[in-house]
């Protein structure tokens, strides 16, 4: 796995789609190594941000950053060996098990012939195992529940390997459980090395797991640091216009989920 040393940055970036300001001059560094939360109220810019850091789409100004390159000046397989991609909806009609989705996952690292591998068929094993679908894992996607299909998207991003995970609200389809089950699991892996950039909505969520939040309002970055620094009940009254108190737990969270 590549060492990156600050893996994502924002350098005075910009987008505006059909001339209206989405994002404006934002200046952020996400730590390496850890989980960080996008986080803000609806139109705030966190998705746009994410798709910028993510290199889908070129900023209307400024740079995004991952280990130390422009993201969009990547090639698709340059990308795919640094960031996996977790939109926050998968079309419902994909004519693919949910294993041969998961295994989509390892394309990057197939050989000349493209044949997967034991090692590729276990690193599919072992991701549907970790999101709790090898019970399904020869079912078709299209007849999973939405929070399934959802599952099995993070389960394709176990699979890639890549050093970066950028998830786009993973927790929108799923029950409570599966919810805290999936946060614990992104703390393992940021353990385990990766860098995680996920937008939630949750603000309790992020309070619990995130080491790492930033939070947007109206396209511009308001704060980010510690949660417990950041989300405030004054910052966060000042942007979602309601009061919030939050309870920050020690960021001592274990990594295995009961």
């Amino acid at each position: 796995m590549p060492d990156i040393h600050a893996a994502l940055e924002a350098r005075s970036l910009s987008y505006a789609l059909g001339g209206r300001p989405l994002l404006s001059d934002i200046h952020l560094r996400l730590p390496a190594g850890r989980v960080s939360a996008l986080l803000g109220p609806n139109g705030a810019g966190k998705t746009t941000l994410l798709r910028l850091l993510a290199g889908l789409q070129p900023p209307s100004a400024g740079e995004a950053r991952v280990a130390g390159r422009a993201a969009h000046a990547l090639t698709p397989r340059e990308r795919a060996g640094l960031i996996a991609w977790v939109p926050q909806h998968l079309p419902g009609d994909v004519p693919l098990t949910v294993a041969e989705f998961a295994g989509l996952g390892r394309i990057p690292h197939l050989g000349a012939f493209g044949q997967p591998s034991a090692a590729d068929r276990q690193a599919v094993a072992q991701a549907l195992d970790a999101v709790e679908l090898v019970p399904k894992a020869g079912m078709r996607l299209a007849a999973l529940s939405g929070g399934e299909r959802q599952r099995a998207a993070i389960a394709r991003a176990l699979v890639q390997s890549a050093p970066v995970i950028l998830l786009d609200e993973p927790t929108n389809h799923l029950d409570l459980r599966h919810q805290h089950r999936l946060q614990l699991l992104l703390r393992a892996l940021a353990d385990a090395g990766h860098t995680v950039v996920q937008v939630l909505h949750d603000l309790a969520l992020a309070a619990e797991y995130a080491h790492h939040v930033a939070l947007l309002d109206q396209g511009r970055l308001i704060a980010s640091g510690e949660p417990a620094m950041t989300l405030t009940p004054e910052c966060l009254q000042d942007v979602y216009q309601w009061p919030v108190h939050l309870r920050h737990h020690r960021q001592t969270v274990t990594t295995r989920a009961a």
